[in-house]
């Protein structure tokens, strides 16, 4: 961040602080303060803001990263690497060929991944189960957008359950679009059991699977296993995974595609 200490912004400083919070694991008030030169009290203040967001576990002094036993809202995730999920999106959209059609299921990285290509000249068919995504992929006169039936859950602005996996189960597409809140070497996970449920539904009735995640979600687990790297086609991030996860991609046969910052 090409930034002088002490005039960030506050999107910038908690931004920095999830940054170091995920390298060193555990983080005090004290070397926060130093490493981004404001008082300890704003640091405090940024911590308890992230910590209602379930971005962070505050402890006595300082933070620890969150172990996925909750993940925030939509809403809230999206105020989140932003610069990151724009280029997930922009170099996911590059990669979805004219006249597919596209099974792509509800989640903040999945939704800038939509935006992106709604940009493009395309001639797409988009099934999702995403109020949101529906919405700028209809944008698009020359898109067929379908949107699945379920019931509406709003910390995910989506449908889920029984009625949405019976409805996908209809359709045959060229490539699934998925996120998830953690990927490990044993594969994508979800906090929300209904969405896992959405996602394995999608992979199922597509020829291929993209994963689109940002780095934060590397090397965590979550809730519910979505499927194994080995059903994955392609994996979309914003940067190198470390060289335990990258290692488990190759050996799973999934391409990576890395879009970093420059």
């Amino acid at each position: 961040m090409n930034i002088e200490p002490g005039r960030l912004t506050k999107k910038e400083r908690h931004e920095l602080i999830l940054s170091e919070v995920r390298r060193s694991a555990s983080i005090r008030v004290s070397k926060l303060a130093r490493r981004i030169g404001v008082a300890g009290e704003t640091i405090r203040r940024d911590l308890i803001e992230l910590g209602e967001a379930g971005l962070i576990n505050r402890t006595y002094g300082g933070a620890t990263i969150s172990l996925m036993t909750s993940e925030p809202a939509i809403t809230d995730r999206g105020l989140t690497m932003i610069e990151e999920r724009a280029r997930i999106g922009r170099g996911a959209a590059g990669l979805i060929e004219n006249g597919r059609i596209v099974m792509i299921d509800g989640g903040s990285t999945t939704y800038e991944v939509a935006r992106s290509f709604s940009q493009l000249r395309r001639d797409l068919t988009v099934i999702t189960n995403s109020i949101g995504i529906a919405s700028v992929a209809g944008a698009n006169p020359s898109f067929r957008v379908i949107l699945c039936p379920g019931t509406y859950d709003h910390r995910e602005a989506s449908v889920l359950g029984e009625d949405t996996v019976e409805f996908v189960r209809r359709y045959n597409a060229d490539v699934a679009i998925i996120g998830a809140s953690a990927v490990n070497a044993e594969g994508p996970s979800d906090m929300v059991s209904g969405a896992a449920a959405v996602k394995r539904a999608m992979m199922a009735r597509s020829l291929s699977t993209m994963l689109v995640v940002t780095n934060d979600k590397f090397g965590r687990n979550s809730l519910e296993r979505v499927c194994a790297l080995g059903d994955i086609s392609d994996v979309v991030t914003d940067s190198e995974p470390a060289a335990e996860l990258r290692a488990a991609i190759d050996e799973a046969g999934a391409e990576l595609h890395v879009f970093a910052a420059g």
